[in-house]
C-alpha cells in the first residue's frame, strides 16, 4: 500500500502518476491529471460561472427527464482511459459538467470511460487549459461533444467529434 500524501508539496510536478497514484492524495488543492501530469485547479469558481452552472445544469435535467443519460457536475472524476488496473488510467478529469448515457461507466468513484458530453466553463485562469490541453484530450479520448462556455463574453462554442 502506497503512503497517503498530505500535501502537494510531497509531490514531483514534474513526474508522471497515475490513478492509484491519485487515490494515495489526501490534499486540500483540486487537481486533474492528463496524461499522467498533474494540473492545478483554480480556487472556487467565480459566481458568476457557479450561477452559469447551475442555470445549465437545471436546463440539462429537465432535458434528461426520462432519458438514459445521466448529468453530473463538478467535482466529480472522470478518468478517460477506461480500465480496471489503476496504474493504467493516466488521465483523471473533473469537467464542470458531462453527461453520460452509458451506465456501465458509471461507478461509486466516477465515470470510467468517455462520457458523451463534457462542458467546461471558463475561467480568468483556466481558459489555456481547457481551450488547448482538454480540448485535445477530449478529442483524442473520443468525448462525443465538447462545450466551451465564456460567461464573461456569452458564447458557447460547441464542438463535435465527426468520425
Amino acid at each position: 500500500m502506497q503512503t497517503r500524501i498530505t500535501d502537494i508539496s510531497q509531490l514531483d510536478l514534474n513526474k508522471q502518476y497515475n490513478y492509484a497514484d491519485y487515490l494515495n492524495w489526501w490534499f486540500e488543492e483540486r487537481v486533474e491529471l492528463i496524461k499522467g501530469f498533474i494540473y492545478k485547479m483554480s480556487p472556487a469558481p467565480m459566481d458568476k460561472h457557479q450561477r452559469v452552472s447551475v442555470n445549465l445544469s437545471t436546463e440539462f435535467a429537465n432535458f434528461l427527464k426520462k432519458k438514459k443519460c445521466q448529468l453530473r457536475v463538478a467535482p466529480y472524476d472522470v478518468r478517460l482511459n477506461r480500465n480496471k488496473n489503476n496504474k493504467q488510467i493516466i488521465s483523471v478529469v473533473q469537467p464542470d459538467i458531462c453527461i453520460i448515457c452509458n451506465p456501465d461507466i458509471i461507478d461509486e468513484k466516477g465515470c470510467n470511460g468517455v462520457p458523451d458530453m463534457v462542458a467546461e466553463i471558463l475561467s480568468p485562469s483556466s481558459i489555456k487549459h481547457d481551450v488547448q490541453t482538454k480540448f485535445l484530450l477530449y478529442q483524442e479520448t473520443g468525448v462525443k461533444e465538447y462545450w466551451i462556455i465564456d460567461s464573461i463574453d456569452k458564447i458557447v462554442d460547441v464542438f463535435v467529434l465527426q468520425w
